[in-house]
């Protein structure tokens, strides 16, 4: 595969804005500090702690995706992305430092696109251990509902499989 470029991820994000140069600089980062290629399967994954506009470049320029299993989502509403090497187990957490929050959007977009990307993030030790690869599993019917489960989403109750939204959970202790 080809190296992406810039005008890959505009053009799969749809729009420039700072967002998007933040994950396009913590994309390049964690391919610089942990000799990342783009990841055909599940070679590089991602945990990323925000579902905003950066998130697309790491897809577009590492490989990682929802559908493929290695771009997972721990929300915390931070600009902080874990990286692992999954042939080794290297792994680093880059989390974005302040920055004057003053500038206009089109400001912002130029400090972030200017700076070294080693200079916009504290690189940091993952705090997660690498995730296990994707599983597969097999689908059955909620019998309340009717809909097709994934196996891993559903509960027994009463005897009966049941699917999240139709199962009530246990939540005695929660006062």
């Amino acid at each position: 595969m080809t190296e992406r470029t810039w005008e890959d991820v505009v053009a799969f994000h749809g729009h420039i804005c700072p967002g998007l140069m933040i994950g396009y600089q913590a994309a390049r980062l964690a391919r610089r500090l942990l000799d990342l290629k783009y990841s055909e399967d599940e070679e590089v994954v991602c945990i990323a702690e925000n579902d905003a506009c950066g998130i697309d470049a790491i897809q577009v320029l590492l490989g990682c995706s929802v559908g493929r299993g290695n771009l997972l989502f721990r929300m915390r509403g931070k600009s902080a992305y874990s990286f692992y090497r999954r042939r080794d187990g290297r792994s680093l957490r880059l989390l974005l430092r302040p920055y004057p929050h003053e500038m206009s959007r089109e400001e912002s977009f130029t400090y972030l696109r200017d700076a070294d990307p080693a200079t916009l993030f504290d690189v940091q030790e993952t705090r997660l251990p690498l995730p296990e690869r994707a599983r597969l599993f097999g689908s059955y019917p909620c019998d309340s509902c009717g809909e097709r489960t994934a196996e891993a989403y559903l509960r027994l109750s009463g005897g009966k499989k049941l699917c999240l939204d139709c199962y009530t959970e246990y939540r005695r202790f929660d006062v």
